[in-house]
């Protein structure tokens, strides 16, 4: 007999686990891309620190489901280490003139509006919306980009290459990215218009 429980994924306690270490070891390398990037510009480094970051955030996910180590700790960590990775080489970028401040006030102009409404579903004791796997395939082009641009900044043959394909990643990476957040803001104004606000939420005396 199947429940609903059966379709819901189940996130243990656990907190040494092998996707949470990966989790972990791409945080430490959140501040050691910035120091390559901006310190010492050195640019091969910093790229192949992009790549290894995607690969282990491909591969963590994996591992979770594999392993059976989807933990609590693990729901938390691997969207905020995204999060960190892709505002931090933004951040880098902006610096170093690769993106356009335009770009970059689009990109976290967005997630900031999206963290607002996180309000929204907790003044309700209502769970963050479901994610909608479009979100994470813009993410995906975002992150597949930014290593492709810093490619075009160095001194090698595919460099044109890398300006080009980091290019079209790009475009096409944040207009979905805006896309899906409009999505995420009209369900969060949909949950306000409907569901009342939970009596020990009410603050208005």
């Amino acid at each position: 007999m199947t429940t609903e429980r059966n379709a819901e994924p189940v996130y243990s306690d656990r907190i040494l686990t092998v996707p949470n270490v990966l989790s972990l070891v791409r945080l430490i390398g959140v501040p050691v891309f910035l120091w390559l990037l901006l310190a010492e510009k050195a640019d091969g480094w910093a790229f192949a620190l992009l790549v290894a970051s995607g690969f282990t955030d491909f591969l963590d996910g994996k591992l979770a489901r594999l392993l059976d180590q989807s933990s609590k700790l693990g729901a938390i960590l691997d969207p905020l280490v995204d999060r960190l990775y892709l505002l931090a080489t933004l951040g880098g970028f902006l610096i170093r003139g690769i993106l356009p401040w335009w770009v970059v006030l689009i990109l976290v102009a967005r997630d900031a509006i999206l963290t607002l409404t996180l309000g929204i579903y907790k003044r309700r004791d209502l769970p963050p919306p479901e994610v909608i796997y479009l979100g994470k395939a813009a993410t995906f082009a975002l992150m597949s980009a930014l290593p492709w641009l810093l490619a075009g900044q160095m001194d090698w043959a595919a460099a044109g290459f890398g300006r080009a394909f980091g290019g079209a990643f790009l475009i096409w990476g944040t207009a979905v990215y805006v896309w899906t957040g409009i999505l995420y803001l009209g369900k969060a104004l949909a949950v306000a218009r409907v569901i009342p606000p939970a009596p020990h939420h009410d603050h208005s005396r």
